[in-house]
């Protein structure tokens, strides 16, 4: 039997298969949920949210976010995945961990607060498609909000973090690259080696060192991931195609990154697959991190990344209960102990920011 309603609904989510994109089973679930509490909440597409009563546009705005969207299981999964599985003060479930423990969490938080006086408006916002950043997910959700003249002014993310804050984590540009040649035949060594072409800029990346340097994220990091050339063993190959995962950070805009790597080498074209995750660094002096430090809280860099990196037009701070570390894992769970923690520190850190 569950402890608290808090943990009975984590149950029922691990219950509805919620994979990206494919969450209308969960979300319809957190929408009768929070209807059946009095939060009124609305939805769109698969995002749900509700605001607490009394929405006052000249106060600034907290929005409280967590994903209800889950990977696919892992195929060396030992239980069904999707059957919530109480042992030892561990639930068992995909989607447990990551996220649902911090949904279930922040549900109970806005639905203890909601009605409270506090100097600025409340949000609750549960949305989707999050483990693929999808175009109906955070992407969608807050342009939705500002077309219904909804500012957010900072945002505390729900993810597995042990509970202690990050207040950054680095952005993210995949470049699709491709090297020209000319081909010929191997034996007489004739054409232009699109490999050899490759290496030269390959190694280029490798080595360069950009100008400057984030004082929270350090340096940007460049990895060359994937690498594809030829069609045979005795033709000059005229065309090689490489991956180049850049993790960016504040020192730059994830354009600037791009460009600056374009300028330095010679033979090559580099194509974004997409600019919009970037790095996210909150001020040290912002309330959200004075808060979480004066509650004792230890700040730290995250290795991850989540809806932080589209949240580009306000501050914002990722902690939740669970660990990164059992993220898309086999046999997923979260501790009880740890829900029934995070709603009252939750709480407390919500009623003592001071904007």
């Amino acid at each position: 039997m569950a402890s608290n309603p808090a943990i009975e609904l984590l149950r029922q989510l691990i219950s509805v298969p919620s994979h990206s994109r494919k969450e209308e089973g969960t979300a319809g679930l957190l929408y009768d949920y929070l209807n059946s509490h009095g939060a009124s909440p609305l939805r769109y597409r698969n995002n749900i949210y509700a605001t607490a009563p009394g929405l006052d546009r000249s106060k600034p705005t907290l929005l409280l976010n967590s994903h209800h969207d889950t990977v696919k299981p892992a195929v060396s999964y030992t239980i069904d995945p999707y059957t919530p599985i109480e042992h030892d003060g561990r639930l068992y479930g995909l989607g447990s961990n990551d996220a649902g423990a911090s949904v279930v969490s922040l549900i109970s938080t806005f639905l203890d607060l909601r009605c409270s006086d506090l100097p600025f408006n409340l949000i609750l916002a549960l949305t989707a498609e999050e483990e693929v950043g999808g175009e109906y997910g955070m992407r969608a959700f807050l342009p939705h909000l500002k077309e219904k003249g909804i500012n957010i002014d900072c945002a505390i993310v729900g993810e597995p973090t042990g509970m202690q804050p990050a207040i950054a984590e680095r952005g993210l540009v995949v470049l699709d690259c491709v090297t020209s040649g000319v081909t010929g035949h191997a034996a007489r060594g004739e054409g232009v080696n699109a490999i050899y072409r490759a290496m030269e800029d390959i190694d280029t990346l490798r080595h360069y060192e950009f100008p400057n340097e984030s004082p929270t994220l350090g340096p940007i990091s460049v990895n060359i991931t994937q690498i594809n050339a030829g069609w045979q063993h005795n033709a000059i190959p005229d065309e090689c195609k490489w991956v180049a995962d850049i993790r960016t950070t504040d020192a730059y805009t994830n354009e600037e990154t791009i460009e600056l790597l374009r300028k330095i080498i010679n033979h090559s074209t580099l194509t974004p697959r997409s600019t919009r995750v970037r790095a996210s660094v909150i001020d040290s002096s912002h309330t959200l991190v004075r808060s979480v430090v004066s509650l004792g809280l230890s700040p730290f860099v995250s290795p991850t990344t989540s809806d932080m990196s589209l949240m580009h037009d306000f501050p914002s701070i990722k902690i939740g209960p669970g660990q990164s570390s059992r993220s898309h894992s086999a046999n997923e769970y979260v501790l009880i102990e740890e829900i029934n923690s995070a709603i009252p520190l939750y709480k407390e850190l919500i009623r003592s920011l001071q904007f």
